[in-house]
């Protein structure tokens, strides 16, 4: 028996977690219709309402009130990690320099 299956049947609720987050994995990376995805996310939604687990409400939510441009993924399977990454390095840099005193040169 492994690990995971001992686990499993001393904590039921953590396998159930657990086919939660692999269902959405699932979803995104064997999806490539956005009218299949759509339906997909709906019934993991209400998988997720069913489950009564409130740690997966707030991504549930997230899904659903922003659905139509997360469906926009499943077009081309891309998306916009890399400017958001860019974006946290300018933060960071900008909040590590923040009192600098001269500002052309920090511009510069």
């Amino acid at each position: 028996m492994d690990r995971a299956a001992i686990l499993f049947e001393l904590y039921p609720n953590l396998e159930k977690a657990c086919n939660l987050a692999k269902d959405l994995r699932n979803i995104f990376e064997k999806t490539t219709d956005k009218i299949i995805g759509l339906s997909m996310l709906a019934k993991w939604h209400e998988n997720v309402n069913q489950s009564g687990f409130k740690s997966f409400n707030t991504i549930s939510r997230s899904i659903m009130n922003h659905y139509q441009t997360i469906l926009n993924y499943f077009d081309n399977k891309s998306t916009n990690a890399s400017a958001e990454s860019f974006n946290a390095k300018i933060k960071a840099f900008r909040a590590q320099f923040r009192g600098v005193r001269n500002v052309a040169f920090f511009i510069f």
